[in-house]
């Protein structure tokens, strides 16, 4: 088995067993938000440890059904341990696709919460009006996916578009599945604003970012600055009156995060919290990542908002995917919310990439 996902897997199984040691804690169980998020993550982790533990165990039968096999003193005792052995055999390699399924997408693809956001690239207006036809995809498909979504803040621009928009996704699967849609978009589309009927090539970047439990990490109210200001919409519109905006700043990281999509203060800071955790999260694991000489993303590139990851071209009716040289003519179809054929194809590339290295 591959190192790398035998650590993968073995790290998994290691933090359900904590967590579930931590939930019998009394101290655990006597602090209701600390035991919620406790669970909510043993929660997320209990299919794949509990078929890894399977695994395991049927790789160790093995192991003695051909002890048994090498050890027979007669042909019928031998024949009996490799039809056993074939049998179990059998049972892993079906254990063993499950488990690439649940494996795909990292130390992380277990998660069932996790942050996106969408910022307007190269092209103006019509590059906030591609961000905001992104998230309208995305929560269009967050719904068929049964997937709850919720804006954390966002940036509106007279035209309707979003120079920026921040959202969180929760439900299975979302991680494995969105992380793929990291990088940097490109449109190719006659814009709404265009008279002559002339083709603009226009950008959008998306990050994606696993949200920690609050147990992973936690934030004192002297880790960060907070500023309070009013909110406002495009163009100075929608000014709230009071200061119900906040804006976090990091010490450690410098990190910013700011949010005012709450009429409530308390609400938008919550917001903020969630978000800054993320961003904390993820640059830790970025740091991590960089220092490994092997990277396992590296399948598929680091995912950096800053490459070109697929072109939207309008016209052709096409959607490129330009990490595995996918072409899809139905574009139409896929902006209402169908991403589908689009992350399984990416979703079955990194199973492809892993599926020779899982059993020994």
């Amino acid at each position: 088995m591959s190192g790398s996902i035998r650590d993968t897997l073995e790290e998994k199984l290691a933090r359900f067993k904590q967590l579930e040691d931590d939930m019998s804690k009394p101290e655990v169980a006597a602090d209701g938000e600390r035991m919620s998020a406790t669970a909510r993550e043993h929660g997320g982790l209990a299919k794949v440890a509990n078929k890894y533990r399977e695994f395991k165990r049927l790789t160790d039968e093995i192991g003695e059904c051909k002890e048994m096999a090498e050890a027979a003193e007669d042909v019928d005792e031998r024949d009996m341990a490799l039809a056993e052995m074939e049998t179990l055999r059998h049972q892993r390699e079906e254990l063993w696709e499950e488990l690439l399924s649940l494996t795909v997408g990292g130390e992380d693809s277990h998660r069932t919460r996790c942050v996106m956001e969408i910022r307007a690239g190269t092209g103006g207006d019509e590059a906030a009006l591609f961000a905001r036809d992104l998230y309208e995809m995305y929560r269009r498909y967050a719904e068929l996916r049964g997937w709850k979504v919720e804006i954390m803040d966002h940036t509106a621009t007279e035209m309707g578009g979003f120079k920026d928009i921040t959202l969180t996704f929760e439900g299975e699967s979302v991680y494995r599945d969105l992380q793929y849609e990291s990088g940097g978009h490109r449109v190719q589309r006659v814009p709404e604003t265009e008279t002559q009927g002339r083709v603009h090539t226009s950008a959008a970047t998306v990050a994606v970012m696993p949200e920690p439990e609050d147990v992973e990490v936690s934030l004192k109210a002297d880790d960060y600055r907070l500023d309070k200001f009013c909110a406002s919409g495009p163009g100075g519109q929608h000014v709230n009156k009071t200061e119900s905006a906040v804006r976090l700043t990091h010490h450690e990281t410098g990190i910013v995060v700011q949010c005012q999509d709450e009429k409530s203060q308390h609400k938008n800071l919550a917001k903020a919290l969630r978000v800054l955790k993320a961003r904390i999260y993820e640059k830790k694991r970025e740091e991590e990542e960089a220092r490994m000489s092997e990277q396992r993303k590296g399948l598929m590139g680091s995912g950096d908002r800053s490459q070109r990851i697929r072109t939207y071209n309008f016209p052709q009716n096409r959607l490129t995917d330009h990490r595995i040289n996918l072409t899809l003519y139905k574009l139409d179809q896929i902006m209402t919310g169908v991403v589908t054929p689009v992350t399984d194809a990416l979703v079955e590339y990194d199973r492809d990439q892993l599926r020779g290295d899982l059993i020994d």
